[in-house]
C-alpha cells in the first residue's frame, strides 16, 4: 500500500517526467509502493541551475529525492537508498536469495556499459526531435553499434539467467527499465526485440504491475 513516510509527508522527486534518470527512481518507488510526487524542474529553462535547485543538488542535475529530512541526488544512489531503507515494503529489490556478486556486477554493467550507449541513442532519436532538433546520424550509428555489442553480452547472460542477478528480480533489473522502455520507442527498437533472451527478460519485467504504473506516467508524445 502506498503510504506517507514516517508522518513527514509524501516523497518528492525533483526532475522531468521524461528523464530516464527520473524514471529510474520512479520505478524503484513504485516497486516499493511508496507514494511520491514529481516536482517539475525544466532543464529547457535552466531551472536546474537556479539557486533554489542548487541548494538541493549543487551539481545542478536531476533527479533529487526528498524523503522527509533526507535529500539525495544521483539516481543509482537514490535507488540503493530506497531499496535499503524500505526493504520490508513492496518488492524486495535486494533479496537475500539473489547472488550478491551478480547483483553488484550488473549494477556496475548498467552504469558503465549499458547507460553510456543507450542514453546517447535515446537522446538522439527521441529527445532531440522533441526539442526541435534532428538526430546526428553519425552519433546514432556509433551508439547503436556500441549498444549492440553490449546487448549481445546481455543476451548470452540471460540465456542462463531469468534476471540479471539470477532467479530473482532485483535492483539491477530496475535500474535498466526506463532506458529499455525509451529504446523501444525509437527506430532502433530492434536492438531490444531482435535478441530473444533480452526480449524475454524485458517482456517479463515490463509486465510487472509497478512498471505498468511507472510507464503510464511517462509523457511520451504520440508519433508525428
Amino acid at each position: 500500500m502506498a503510504a506517507e513516510r514516517e508522518g513527514k509527508g509524501k516523497v518528492k522527486v525533483y526532475g522531468m517526467a521524461l528523464s530516464g534518470n527520473v524514471v529510474r527512481v520512479a520505478t524503484a518507488l513504485n516497486e516499493k509502493g511508496i507514494d511520491f510526487d514529481i516536482v517539475p524542474v525544466d532543464l529547457r529553462t535552466a531551472a536546474h541551475k537556479h539557486p533554489d535547485f542548487l541548494a538541493l543538488n549543487p551539481f545542478g542535475q536531476i533527479p533529487v529525492l526528498q524523503d522527509g529530512d533526507e535529500v539525495l541526488y544521483e539516481s543509482r544512489a537514490i535507488n540503493r537508498y530506497i531499496a535499503t531503507k524500505y526493504k520490508a515494503e513492496g518488492a524486495d529489490l535486494l533479496p537475500a536469495a539473489a547472488s550478491t556478486a551478480k547483483l553488484e556486477v550488473w549494477l556496475e554493467v548498467e552504469s558503465n556499459h549499458f547507460y553510456p550507449a543507450v542514453s546517447q541513442l535515446v537522446y538522439q532519436l527521441l529527445v532531440k526531435p522533441l526539442l526541435g532538433g534532428a538526430p546526428d546520424t553519425a552519433v546514432v550509428d556509433k551508439q547503436a553499434g556500441e549498444l549492440a555489442k553490449v546487448l549481445d553480452v546481455y543476451d548470452a547472460h540471460l540465456a542462463a539467467n531469468r534476471y540479471l542477478a539470477g532467479d530473482h528480480f532485483t535492483l539491477a533489473d530496475v535500474n535498466h527499465m526506463g532506458y529499455l522502455f525509451f529504446l523501444g520507442k525509437t527506430p532502433k527498437a530492434e536492438l531490444l526485440t531482435s535478441r530473444p533472451h533480452v526480449k524475454a527478460w524485458w517482456d517479463d519485467i515490463s509486465g510487472r504491475p509497478a512498471w505498468k504504473k511507472t510507464a503510464a506516467a511517462i509523457p511520451i508524445p504520440p508519433p508525428a
